[in-house]
């Protein structure tokens, strides 16, 4: 048995023998006696094994003896349908997790946090003979200014609607580089880029071709939709550092508008910068639609840059052990005005819940600072708290995130995020395909209708 569980079981003996030894325990009457009383609360996420919630969930249970929490992780290509299912069934989850690009579409299911939560609460008595005690206790919940002050910003933005508060998350992750150290090295290249004028010319000198003129060896993978991972994403944050209006007043999606006062149009160039890489007549050239998924083409040693999230790095290093790994922050536009994209999971409460007030509270406990460096230490993920951020520079792995979380930001994609991401890389791939400025203009125009569709 590893050091850790004898631990927790060490812990959970302690409590048993609190309970049941002379240390004495006097019976709870009235309205305690309803807070005590044994309820189960079903937690449902995914991508994390239960190991990774052992401590916290054996810390709070010291505390609300009364209190059991099933956990259940589900894979993600099945996790939404059996949300759905359930919720039809009027059961599921008391606590689940969703994707933040999520929350406009679920939040009809959704329990906003209270203004406050009333448990249960063990203690041990002190005087001459020790005895367990339970008292009530009412706990006022996070004010907004306290979640600014404790969360990266985004994250007051995103969890916000209407004055109500619809869940907090556990960790915070940014898109980044991973890139390949000896292809840089081979072309001279002592650095990743910081900027992307820097990145066009690592590309260039990276890239290799063929006696047929196609890509032997790529710079970097992007310019594509369909075969490139996170195209949403980058395209995405292109058009933000560019200064591109992603949305307007009304939450509809609006990146190509002009900036006042200027004839420049931010998300129009950032598309053509974008699709550049994947268009041959372009000195950037370096990809396009014939190449295997960037992912793999990365992990096979073809491709020198990519853009991709930490979840990802422990997958990177088991399929490919030998790669000389490289990690970083995104290029900017401005670098002396960084813009990075945040991408995270909230844990929210079931509206369907029966114990709704316990969900929220144990959710409360859990995003704490002590609770979620319990989790991070064990995932390996980058903080959404500002309080841990230079904790993690320190972290190779996780330096290049930490040092985004704070210039993280998003932007409202509609109640149908996959629709959205689709619409997205079938602009771009349709844009490669367009020749004249009024059908590339046509093109754009369509995938932000589509978008637009998803909103209310």
């Amino acid at each position: 048995m590893s050091q850790k569980k004898i631990k927790i079981l060490c812990l959970l003996l302690i409590g048993v023998f609190l309970i049941t030894s002379g240390f004495g325990c006097k019976s709870p009457t009235g309205e305690l006696k309803e807070y005590l009383k044994p309820i189960t609360l079903e937690y449902w996420r995914v991508w994390d094994d239960d190991d990774a919630f052992e401590e916290i969930i054996t810390a709070y249970k010291l505390i609300h003896p009364n209190v059991t929490i099933n956990y259940r992780k589900f894979r993600y290509e099945e996790y939404e349908q059996a949300l759905l299912e359930a919720w039809a069934e009027d059961r599921g989850p008391d606590i689940f997790s969703i994707h933040e690009g999520w929350l406009r579409k679920y939040q009809t299911k959704i329990e906003p946090m209270p203004a406050e939560t009333k448990m249960a609460v063990q203690y041990t008595k002190s005087g001459i003979k020790k005895e367990i005690a339970y008292k009530l206790e009412t706990r006022p919940t996070p004010t907004h200014r306290e979640i600014k002050e404790i969360f990266a910003d985004t994250v007051y933005n995103d969890i916000v609607i209407d004055g109500r508060v619809y869940g907090f998350p556990l960790s915070l992750e940014t898109l980044i580089m991973f890139y390949n150290r000896d292809l840089l090295n081979q072309a001279g290249i002592s650095q990743a880029p910081t900027d992307w004028n820097t990145f066009v010319e690592a590309v260039q000198k990276i890239t290799r071709y063929n006696s047929q003129g196609n890509v032997a060896r790529a710079g970097a993978a992007m310019g594509t939709g369909s075969n490139t991972n996170n195209s949403f994403d980058i395209l995405s944050i292109l058009m933000m550092q560019s200064g591109a209006t992603m949305t307007n007043s009304r939450g509809y999606a609006s990146f190509t508008s002009v900036d006042k006062g200027s004839d420049y149009n931010p998300g129009q160039k950032a598309i053509e910068f974008y699709t550049d890489f994947a268009t041959p007549t372009q000195s950037s050239y370096t990809w396009d639609l014939t190449m295997d998924n960037s992912f793999a083409s990365f992990l096979s040693g073809q491709v020198g840059m990519m853009f991709n999230y930490n979840h990802n790095l422990s997958s990177i290093r088991a399929q490919a052990p030998r790669l000389n790994l490289g990690i970083a922050p995104i290029p900017q536009v401005k670098p002396d005005s960084p813009v990075n994209y945040g991408s995270y999971w909230l844990e929210t409460v079931s509206k369907k819940s029966a114990h709704t007030n316990q969900a929220w509270d144990f959710i409360l406990y859990a995003t704490k600072e002590a609770n979620v460096k319990s989790y991070l230490d064990k995932t390996k993920s980058p903080t959404a708290l500002k309080s841990l951020v230079n904790s993690q520079l320190e972290d190779e792995d996780l330096y290049a995130a930490a040092t985004q979380i704070l210039t993280a930001s998003n932007w409202y994609i509609g109640k149908n995020q996959p629709a959205t991401e689709e619409a997205f890389k079938e602009m771009i791939d349709t844009y490669l395909e367009a020749t004249i400025d009024k059908e590339k203009e046509g093109i754009v125009n369509r995938a932000i209708s589509k978008i637009n569709q998803t909103v209310d």
